[in-house]
């Protein structure tokens, strides 16, 4: 477990995270949400409780396994929920936590900004593959 980072935060009793801090446990979370698979399922569950093959399609790209390892994760984490209701074929959802929720609305935000952007960046790429950046790759000055 990380340890308190600062004087006055382990005099009140209260912890204090440092994600820059190597063993700080805040660290793994970080990864969790941000990490592709972890984003982008927050953001699926943001928009409604869904079911593993309803989030699977949602979440394109991400394979059963990857899908189920970023659940267990996030679960952990607090931000995910599993519903688990005992029927006749077992009928699980997922849904966010308040924690998860406000994480995802976060994400959201960011997600907006980088699509809204992707001209620039794409601009950016552009600009980077046949000026400088080409030579560079070539190992030119």
């Amino acid at each position: 477990m990380g340890e308190a980072i600062g004087a006055d935060a382990r005099a009140e009793g209260e912890d204090v995270f440092d994600v820059f801090a190597r063993d700080c446990p805040s660290r793994s979370t970080l990864a969790h949400v941000t990490g592709r698979w972890g984003s982008l399922t927050l953001g699926a569950l943001r928009e409604d409780t869904l079911r593993f093959n309803e989030l699977r399609r949602r979440v394109d790209g991400v394979s059963e396994k990857m899908l189920s390892q970023t659940l267990h994760a996030l679960e952990r984490d607090g931000l995910v929920v599993r519903d688990a209701r005992p029927t006749n074929p077992p009928h699980v959802e997922y849904r966010l936590t308040a924690l998860g929720a406000d994480t995802a609305d976060r994400l959201l935000a960011l997600i907006d900004l980088v699509e809204e952007r992707m001209p620039d960046v794409l601009a950016a790429q552009r600009a980077y593959d046949t000026g400088r950046g080409a030579g560079w790759q070539r190992g030119q000055k």
